[in-house]
């Protein structure tokens, strides 16, 4: 007698660990902390709240936060001593002037209502709000931290499709900043999956990794002070959704988590690479 066997859900090169919670159905950035807790948000429009699970996407807790607005969160990075940052900088139209960087200390983690400080910031090469479309180059969904510093990585808009992606910088301490420019590249032209999505940096500095729809992109050889000529390893995952998030969970795998779309996504995976 044959007996029908069930098919097994296809994710191309990705390992997958588990399903999220619902309420993060458009996850937007994810990092992981010194406990191996995974951190969590949601983009535009969505609560002032941070999610923490665990390496199998299940809800440990959630926390309100404090003297922070969801404008448009796009990315979360935890820095080497704990404190948390989150990136509103979503920009889909190339019109906001009010962008913010929450930083949540260590310490504030562990209360039930965190604070935030607030970073605010502007891009100096952008004199228009909004500029013509074939200079839709100030949105953003990815950035990392790294000694004393935060690099935005833009998310491309522009029409035609020029697939440039400008890095800029900011410190990390409370205040209100110019960010500097520290140069542009293009990972490809594909609208579809050369667009940064997120962002993370190797624990021990070496490789940057950048998300689009679809495939990762390993930065290695780069300048923190000039990023016109890194090395760029494209990788395409063979299977794409709306991914959204990216961080290291050791030098060599990396941990990416995507948005629900239709019957696919909010899920969470895996990545292993060898460097």
């Amino acid at each position: 007698m044959l007996q029908a066997c069930s098919q097994q859900p296809y994710f191309g090169k990705l390992d997958y660990l588990g399903s999220l919670p619902s309420n993060l159905s458009e996850i937007s950035g994810i990092d992981v902390d010194y406990k191996e807790h995974l951190w969590g948000i949601e983009d535009n429009g969505n609560k002032d709240v941070l999610y923490q699970l665990n390496l199998k996407g299940n809800l440990i807790k959630k926390l309100k936060i404090e003297n922070a607005k969801n404008t448009d969160w796009e990315d979360l990075t935890i820095a080497q001593n704990g404190t948390l940052y989150i990136g509103d900088f979503g920009n889909n139209d190339n019109n906001r002037d009010n962008l913010i960087i929450y930083s949540i200390s260590k310490n504030q983690l562990t209360k039930k209502t965190p604070k935030a400080k607030k970073i605010e910031f502007s891009y100096l090469e952008q004199t228009k709000f909004p500029p013509k479309k074939s200079e839709f180059l100030f949105d953003a969904e990815g950035f990392f931290h790294w000694k004393g510093y935060l690099y935005i990585f833009t998310k491309n808009r522009s029409r035609p499709y020029s697939g440039k992606t400008l890095v800029y910088r900011v410190p990390d301490i409370e205040g209100t900043y110019e960010a500097d420019f520290l140069g542009e590249f293009t990972l490809c032209t594909n609208q579809n999956h050369c667009s940064v999505t997120g962002a993370d940096i190797s624990k021990d500095g070496r490789t940057i990794a950048l998300i689009g729809y679809g495939f990762i992109y390993l930065l290695t050889e780069f300048d923190l002070d000039d990023f016109s000529s890194p090395s760029i390893e494209a990788i395409d995952l063979q299977y794409s959704t709306q991914i959204e998030s990216v961080c290291f969970l050791d030098e060599g795998t990396l941990l990416i988590a995507d948005e629900q779309s239709k019957t696919k996504g909010r899920k969470l995976y895996s990545y292993s690479f060898i460097k």
